[in-house]
């Protein structure tokens, strides 16, 4: 594990988020060196891991480019887990431009790899537009000054999880329930540790 401490350390954003928050202590027992970005960098503190000798936390926030290259300055990859759907308004431009900021950002700051964690689903013109948007979020990637690898996840299973937290407490207290037109939609979910 030496040897993965001497490659540079690994960028994440959304360290406080879900995925973001279990691959964090996931990548530290590896050997890796962790900088966890938030936008609030107390949140992070109280994490069980946050005290790893190998984590370092910086205050970055995707709407600031420049705080951005400076927190992944010296980082060969970094992670790229934020979405803002749910954060109402233009979340579309909002993700776009964003993830704008982080691809010119990780080219500032020598960043070797980007990895990114879409949604599933097809070019469809049906697909909502959350989906829509986070492929857009892939394709500015794919199409970026930084070479990308694109991970692709529907529905992410395990506890905590606000999809699955959704399901749940539905089936835990509907007995019947008159569902939408989406339920149809077939999905393939994953275990959050394959995800991992």
């Amino acid at each position: 594990s030496h040897a993965a401490t001497q490659a540079g350390p690994v960028f994440i954003t959304g360290a406080t988020g879900y995925v973001g928050g279990r691959l964090a202590p996931l990548l530290l027992a590896r050997g890796h060196e962790v900088r966890a970005a938030a936008r609030s960098p107390r949140k992070l503190a109280g994490r069980p891991w946050a005290d790893h000798p190998n984590l370092t936390i910086v205050p970055a926030d995707v709407t600031d480019r420049a705080s951005l290259a400076a927190g992944m300055r010296g980082c060969r990859a970094a992670y790229y887990l934020v979405h803002s759907m749910g954060q109402g308004g233009d979340f579309a431009k909002a993700d776009r431009e964003a993830a704008e900021n982080m691809a010119q950002a990780a080219r500032e700051a020598g960043v070797e790899r980007i990895i990114y964690l879409g949604g599933l689903g097809d070019d469809a013109p049906d697909l909502s537009e959350h989906l829509r948007s986070r492929a857009e979020v892939g394709r500015i990637f794919m199409n970026g000054p930084v070479p990308a690898t694109m991970l692709r996840a529907a529905v992410i299973l395990g506890s905590g999880s606000a999809s699955f937290e959704i399901i749940r407490s539905l089936v835990e207290r509907l007995p019947v329930m008159i569902t939408p037109r989406w339920v149809r939609t077939r999905c393939q979910p994953i275990a959050i540790s394959n995800v991992l």
